[in-house]
């Protein structure tokens, strides 16, 4: 049975905070976007969810396609759905969450992904979308779970 309805149908993606080493040194893993909206600048790895997929399965996918990192777990943190945040249109995500805490993993960037590189959370670049914000709330959460 096929429904339609009345009201527009926002975007929805995935992004994922991958951290490394302990709290007070954490590295972020972040991508340099390689097309626009903010072409070159640096993101979260993440992207669109497929319509018959699963929101930890695209957050995972997502996550391979544009860094080559596969983490044993992911653990869904929060969700953003502020209005403009993106050119596109309005887009809702849910972010999601791992740490290594040992062994670096190694990066390849792919997909929508020209680099991927490790960064000192203390020490970031400008980040495209509302990324900064999402990082550094994401951040304080993460802690507070950890602790």
């Amino acid at each position: 049975m096929q429904y339609t309805y009345d009201y527009p149908r926002p975007m929805v993606t995935t992004d994922c905070i991958v951290l490394h080493g302990e709290s007070e040194n954490f590295k972020v893993l972040l991508i340099k976007r390689k097309n626009n909206p903010y072409k070159n600048l640096w993101a979260l790895p993440g992207g669109f969810v497929d319509m018959n997929e699963d929101l930890e399965a695209a957050a995972l996918r997502e996550l391979q396609e544009e860094t080559g990192i596969i983490p044993a777990n992911i653990k869904q943190l929060f969700t953003v759905g502020t209005p403009g945040r993106d050119p596109r249109g309005r887009t809702i995500s849910v972010i999601y969450y791992t740490i290594f805490k040992s062994d670096m993993p190694t990066i390849i960037a792919g997909d929508d992904a020209s680099e991927a590189r490790w960064f000192s959370v203390n020490n970031l670049p400008g980040l495209a979308f509302d990324h900064t914000v999402v990082l550094q709330n994401g951040i304080e959460k993460i802690l507070a779970t950890i602790k």
